[in-house]
């Protein structure tokens, strides 16, 4: 999902949305939704959080974290 598209989800949920890079930015989002703030936390390919509109992204960027570490 594109910043502008993740930054348009935030602003209706009354968060603010600037300084804050797309992990993180999601994590809040997730958080007030009321939903775990696990985004990129995958682990092994596998997320039980069916769906979960940020799993495509959260998948690459979790595994781009593991391949860094």
């Amino acid at each position: 999902m594109k910043m502008q598209d993740i930054r348009k989800i935030a602003k209706q949920n009354g968060l603010k949305t600037s300084k804050l890079n797309k992990t993180l930015l999601v994590k809040k989002i997730q958080s007030k939704e009321g939903n775990f703030d696990c985004f990129t936390s995958v682990s092994n390919g596998y997320c039980d959080q069916s769906g979960c509109i940020w799993q495509e992204d959260c998948f690459k960027l979790g595994k781009k974290s593991i391949a860094l570490s």
